[in-house]
């Protein structure tokens, strides 16, 4: 269900940088930034987020910065001052090493390509920051990160966090419910990195990672963390790109600005909500979903009613009861974003390729993910409208279905090439816990 809450939030303009964190299910589950990561989720599985946020005063300074530049000032705002600033910056410089460019589609028209980095996917941003933070804060303690994925998570994760010292991860993704290459990518590195194929959709993924965080022989026995956008560390990665993307227009683009965000878990919305809160100047949201329509259905009826999981061309997004609505229902209760801003939209199967097919013949190649938004932004977007879609992953983590509804060969970036011809590695488990937990203790505790 949506989170209700109660408790007013203060806006600082200026002054503190003390941030403080709690569990949006008990309030009394008050930690730092440092403990947040670690623990990944609250009591009662709730999530961690900020009592208060940081807001800019000099936007226009903050956006004329360089990316790296930028962004630490923007963590060091929303981490506050548990951590120093040259460490921010030095976990930054080795998280930050690509682009987000803006790629102009019309002329009101861009997509925020959030694909340049190592798997080709949106996810980077998050993944390699998480992993430098706690590569630092762990100080060597071992960790094992715990983590569900219907797509690209786990291949951000699994590159992020390969060879790292102390930390084992263990990713888990719904059997034949996402692209080869998309599983190729993160399932044959081998190493620390531990991948379980599922007979469940995933929401059952997610389901065996909520209840392994209650078990606390496995919380504590394998000294669990999360690496989902359920883990603050990657939500407030997430929030620079989106600076990034305001900071390449036009000061009149800036003015009337719609962002459309393909969405499944809900954590890249929310990003972009905390950027909006911190004085980004965003006029609206879109909220878009494929036929897992949860959160479009509850803005226009105010009814929460998941149905059951349906897999779809945009599997990403194959998410019906998403983990990180809690966090922007929060800031909604507390007064932070007025719902009004918020546009909810499902795209479905035959309009998903429909704006694919639209978008080639603009001359922009794009995967369904990426459709969906712009299908959804075209709906909305007035004349005098600046548009933003984001694409969250590049179109040849998609080849198959790329090709077969375009009608053209899409030719394989290095990062998939490389891991094309390779041996999966998964283990195959049902979706029952109890094969989930001896299979964990087997493969850390041997």
């Amino acid at each position: 269900m949506p989170l209700r809450l109660s408790r007013e939030t203060r806006l600082i303009k200026k002054g503190s940088k003390q941030v403080e964190l709690f569990n949006l299910k008990d309030e009394t589950d008050s930690v730092s930034f440092a403990e947040a990561v670690k623990k990944g989720l609250g009591k009662h599985q709730g999530l961690y987020f900020p009592k208060q946020f940081s807001v800019f005063d000099n936007i226009d300074e903050i956006l004329a910065k360089p990316f790296v530049e930028r962004s630490v000032e923007i963590l060091s705002r929303l981490i506050g001052d548990e951590m120093p600033r040259e460490q921010i910056q030095g976990i930054v410089e080795k998280a930050f090493v690509f682009d987000a460019p803006l790629a102009k589609v019309t002329d009101n028209v861009y997509c925020l390509e959030l694909f340049h980095g190592p798997t080709l996917a949106f996810k980077d941003f998050g993944g390699r920051f998480m992993a430098q933070v706690l590569s630092v804060i762990a100080q060597g303690e071992p960790i094992t990160i715990l983590t569900a994925t219907s797509g690209d998570t786990g291949a951000a994760v699994a590159h992020a966090f390969h060879g790292l010292d102390n930390i084992n991860v263990v990713i888990l993704y719904p059997k034949g419910k996402i692209s080869l290459l998309q599983e190729k990518l993160f399932t044959t590195l081998g190493d620390n990195i531990h991948t379980v194929s599922i007979d469940g959709d995933f929401d059952a993924c997610q389901q065996l990672v909520k209840t392994a965080f209650d078990d606390a022989d496995v919380r504590e026995g394998l000294h669990l963390n999360s690496a989902n956008s359920i883990n603050i560390s990657r939500l407030l990665a997430q929030v620079c790109y989106y600076f990034e993307a305001v900071s390449q227009l036009t000061d009149a683009q800036r003015s009337d600005l719609v962002i459309s965000v393909p969405s499944g878990n809900f954590g890249n919305l929310t990003a972009g909500m905390i950027a909006k809160v911190m004085g980004l100047p965003i006029k609206k949201f879109i909220a878009c979903t494929n036929a897992n329509d949860t959160v479009p259905r509850y803005l226009k009826t105010g009814e929460w009613s998941p149905n059951p999981t349906v897999a779809t061309l945009s599997n990403a997004m194959d998410v019906s009861q998403p983990n990180n609505w809690p966090r922007i229902e929060a800031l909604i209760e507390r007064g932070e974003i007025d719902k009004s801003m918020l546009v909810g939209d499902a795209v479905d199967e035959q309009y998903t390729q429909l704006a694919m097919k639209q978008l080639a013949q603009l001359g922009y190649i794009s995967e369904p993910h990426a459709a969906i938004a712009y299908r959804a932004l075209t709906r909305v977007l007035e004349d005098h409208e600046t548009g933003i879609f984001l694409g969250t992953a590049h179109p040849a983590k998609f080849r198959e279905s790329v090709e077969t509804i375009l009608g053209q060969p899409i030719s394989l970036p290095q990062p998939l090439a490389d891991c094309a011809g390779k041996e999966i590695l998964s283990a195959q488990l049902s979706s029952d816990y109890a094969q989930l937990k001896q299979h964990m203790f087997s493969i850390l505790k041997s």
